[in-house]
């Protein structure tokens, strides 16, 4: 087992880290930016390194530092969390020529899966679904101009090199297909320093549907079942909830095949997320929908405490052991209960009135909630700065039951005994999509927060 692990990460997921490295006997090293001193992961870790000044640049993603930490502190691993480099196969190679365990995927991985055109040719490869779309970047807009002709509009222009929600953008008709190009373009070389772009359908009345896969290094490889994620704001998740009220047994067992057949294909190792986009059918196939493969994601996912519940497994738990070269028990797959139902909603310090402006500031007052069916996943406290320079999460609010009405009924008390004083935050709005007549039917899509902003 690993001796030390350093923790290239910060807020919630660095704090969910250093506990599972806790129960696992293992040290911890936390690095972090000068606005982070205060924070409780610095508070928890066993050993912590100021790395730089606020700004990401100079600190969550300088790799030079974060490595200069990891040899001067004697770690033999690090664990990248999500977000900041996480995804950077560049950081997961310089780990790997160090002699430093990367806690995921090989760098190659990373890098074939980050190019979402090469990711959709390997699944296509491997015998899955893809939306149907573009075959390579498109260079010209006469080239966009015949793709979305062959498959009719509306389309959506997606960064080659995405992720995020950035870079894409939706085109209904064509006069308006050449400036959105132009300005996708112009997004993917500021985001990610490239400019290629793709084009595949939109569906307006699309679910968002994800497999949790796990992979050892000996090719075995199995899912956690499904999470629905259909509940979204410019492509960005506000609440997840698994099983999926869409899926049935059949269904539900083929699209987890599906993702252990398309991670088997590319050798995967350690946990990734396999996302499905989901489509009425008109046609008389039985479960009238059919699925898409649309991207992986190659690390921990912030909605993985529902399938945590579902199942009782450790997702960061099993990221570690099978860093460490541990043997997947793929009985796993068998632990399912089913009878579950698990919502999250991620409690962000946002001005719903100001189109989601973020509001940095202390928090005057806290309460969070428990009691039966409720956990937290949160480093906050009374006191607490909320800085202005990373991501406005401030918790995870994790709500489970015997039914998907009770776990609803069970989130809407949780979010009501929340007090989160002195900021604003973006529970009034989860709220409301609770009690959304659509939503507690079942009736979800990816418009559907969309829908409700727009009729508020």
């Amino acid at each position: 087992m690993f001796n030390k692990i350093l923790i290239a990460n910060r807020g919630e997921i660095a704090l969910r880290i250093i506990r599972t490295c806790k129960e696992l006997g293992i040290k911890t090293v936390l690095v972090y930016s000068e606005a982070d001193k205060d924070s409780l992961p610095v508070q928890m870790s066993d050993e912590t390194i100021c790395i730089g000044p606020p700004s990401a640049e100079n600190s969550y993603l300088n790799i030079p530092r974060i490595l200069s930490a990891a040899e001067i502190t004697g770690c033999d691993a690090i664990h990248p969390g999500y977000g900041f480099l996480a995804e950077n196969p560049d950081f997961a190679e310089q780990c790997e020529a160090c002699n430093l365990r990367f806690i995921g995927p090989k760098s190659s991985t990373i890098r074939l899966m980050a190019d979402k055109m090469l990711a959709r040719k390997k699944m296509q490869s491997a015998g899955l679904k893809i939306v149907p779309g573009s075959q390579d970047a498109i260079e010209s807009v006469k080239q966009a101009r015949q793709v979305a002709h062959d498959i009719g509009y509306p389309i959506i222009l997606k960064a080659c090199a995405g992720g995020g929600g950035k870079g894409m953008r939706i085109v209904r008709q064509e006069r308006d297909l050449e400036t959105n190009v132009r300005l996708a373009q112009a997004e993917a070389k500021a985001s990610f320093n490239d400019e290629r772009i793709y084009i595949e359908k939109f569906f307006d009345n699309a679910r968002h549907i994800e497999v949790q896969v796990l992979a050892d290094a000996y090719g075995n490889v199995i899912h956690l079942f499904e999470r629905e994620c259909s509940i979204q704001r410019r492509h960005q998740k506000l609440i997840e909830e698994t099983p999926s009220p869409l899926l049935d047994e059949t269904s539900r067992l083929q699209i987890c095949e599906d993702a252990v057949k398309g991670a088997s294909a590319i050798n995967y190792e350690n946990a990734g997320t396999m996302e499905f986009l989901v489509v009425p059918n008109s046609t008389d196939s039985p479960n009238n929908f059919d699925y898409y493969f649309m991207e992986m994601n190659t690390r921990i996912q912030v909605e993985h405490p529902i399938t945590e519940i579902l199942t009782g497994v450790d997702i960061v738990k099993q990221q570690i052991l099978i860093a460490d070269k541990e043997k997947l028990d793929c009985s796993l797959v068998s632990l399912r209960n089913p009878n579950i139902y698990c919502l999250e909603c991620r409690i962000n310090a946002e001005d719903v009135s100001k189109d989601f402006q973020p509001v940095p500031g202390k928090i005057t007052q806290l309460q969070l909630p428990a009691g039966l069916g409720v956990r937290v996943d949160s480093h906050i406290y009374l006191g607490y700065t909320v800085s202005p320079y990373y991501d406005s999460l401030l918790c995870k609010i994790i709500a489970w039951d015997i039914s998907r009405l009770g776990a609803i009924n069970r989130m809407e008390r949780a979010l009501k005994e929340t007090v989160i004083a002195g900021i604003k935050t973006t529970i009034p709005f989860h709220l409301k999509i609770l009690n959304h007549p659509e939503f507690r039917k079942g009736n979800l899509s990816t418009a559907l927060a969309e829908k409700l902003m727009i009729n508020e």
